[in-house]
């Protein structure tokens, strides 16, 4: 048995905080703006995980207006949220996700988040695919004003 989900992230960049893409800060002189650590990625692939259960979505289990996930480490939010799946009986078999984000480049840290995604998964590292693109100028990331993430998994029953 095999459930398909599918999940999208955007924030905007700002001055005053730190870039944390995949659990990987990345230096750059903006960081994104949100109520957590703000990680697109790792805010997508939430989504996809919860979306494949037909669970709601981030904002459903982890709400923007709670303190408790004020600054939160989103992997923290990733990994209960995997717990969940996995207690339900399902694991993941694949992951294929892409950032937009049109500075800076984000190649260098690509393995170093997919080392993150695949400990918090609890999965084998070619389970994890991850791509960064720009969008040649266009849109919020290609204008340099946010970045987003689209991620697609496929969860099998265990």
């Amino acid at each position: 048995m095999f459930r398909c989900g599918f999940g999208y992230d955007v924030h905007c960049l700002v001055s005053d905080r730190e870039l944390i893409l995949g659990g990987v800060k990345i230096p750059y002189s903006k960081g994104l703006s949100g109520h957590s650590d703000a990680d697109v990625l790792i805010h997508s692939i939430i989504d996809a995980l919860l979306g494949a259960l037909a669970l709601g979505d981030i904002g459903t289990f982890y709400p923007d207006n709670d303190l408790a996930y004020k600054d939160i480490d989103s992997r923290i939010l990733l990994r209960k949220t995997y717990t969940l799946i996995t207690e339900k009986g399902w694991k993941l078999n694949n992951l294929d996700a892409v950032i937009c984000c049109q500075e800076p480049k984000l190649q260098p840290f690509i393995n170093a988040m997919r080392a993150n995604l695949a400990l918090d998964l609890h999965c084998a590292i070619e389970q994890i695919s991850l791509k960064a693109t720009t969008e040649e100028g266009l849109g919020i990331s290609g204008k340099g004003e946010g970045i987003s993430a689209f991620c697609q998994l496929l969860l099998v029953k265990d």
